[in-house]
């Protein structure tokens, strides 16, 4: 499945980095995106695109995950702005809700990190990658509060819910990327979602080190598994792999409009 761009892993948080590196090559990726945790942690995800190379392109995304969102200061809209004009920089995020963790206590501020992400992704024309987990009324409900303030390119990454969620976000424009979970026994919901999505909204990714796919599960996630959640998705949708590679390529290239491979 030569071609294929992981859109969503933490190369941050694997073991060996030049194996994990080396494997994604073996694999036939073109590239990936790393994603980014904390704000203030941006200049290790911008050290990260130093292995950046002509057969493996990396890019990488600012933002501060819902699970931080109370501990992490949060920017300016500037602030912001001004960090996302590198090339390099190829989304926002990721950010979101994500109730599974949190308390009560800490809501509010998740809430303010979501809207602030979304007025950086509104302004400079960048798409925000966007956590949600057990929290998709509110998800929904601010994504078309904000939306009414002007449209804004998004994906629900790792996608983990159901048809309304996934409505929801296509109504508004939105991608859907499917990770490891598309392959897990217990996920028919999430598999009916990959089958019936449009063919345009659609992208892999592996959210390594994390979710490590059939027939890796249990094992630490690596870039290159990618290549198990792409043929799944192929398979459920009664696609060729090669024609796989050429639809998730085109909606990686389309939503992230600074990602060349």
């Amino acid at each position: 499945m030569k071609g294929l761009i992981d859109t969503h892993c933490h190369l941050d948080r694997l073991e060996d980095l030049p194996a994990g590196l080396d494997f994604a090559r073996q694999a036939g990726l073109a590239g990936m995106i790393t994603i980014g945790t904390r704000w203030s942690e941006r200049a290790k995800q911008k050290a990260l695109t130093e292995h950046d190379s002509p057969d493996l392109r990396i890019w990488y995304a600012l933002g501060t995950h819902p699970d931080h969102a109370h501990e992490e200061t949060l920017p300016s809209l500037d602030e912001m702005l001004a960090e996302l004009e590198s090339p390099c920089v190829a989304a926002i995020g990721e950010s979101g809700l994500d109730y599974f963790h949190g308390t009560e206590e800490v809501k509010p501020a998740q809430h303010v990190s979501f809207r602030r992400h979304i007025e950086a992704a509104r302004v400079a024309g960048l798409p925000l990658v966007i956590h949600t987990r057990q929290a998709d009324d509110d998800t929904i409900a601010i994504l078309r509060d904000e939306h009414e303030k002007g449209a804004f390119p998004f994906l629900i990454h790792c996608f983990a819910s159901g048809p309304k969620l996934a409505e929801a976000a296509l109504e508004l424009g939105g991608y859907l990327s499917f990770s490891g979970l598309l392959t897990f026994k217990k996920c028919e919901e999430i598999r009916d979602v990959a089958r019936h999505a449009p063919e345009d909204r659609i992208l892999v990714e592996t959210d390594s080190p994390f979710l490590a796919p059939v027939p890796k599960r249990g094992k630490p996630n690596t870039p290159g598994y990618v290549v198990h959640t792409a043929a799944r998705l192929a398979e459920e949708r009664g696609l060729t792999e090669e024609r796989l590679v050429e639809v998730t390529q085109a909606n990686t290239r389309r939503l992230f409009t600074r990602v060349v491979a």
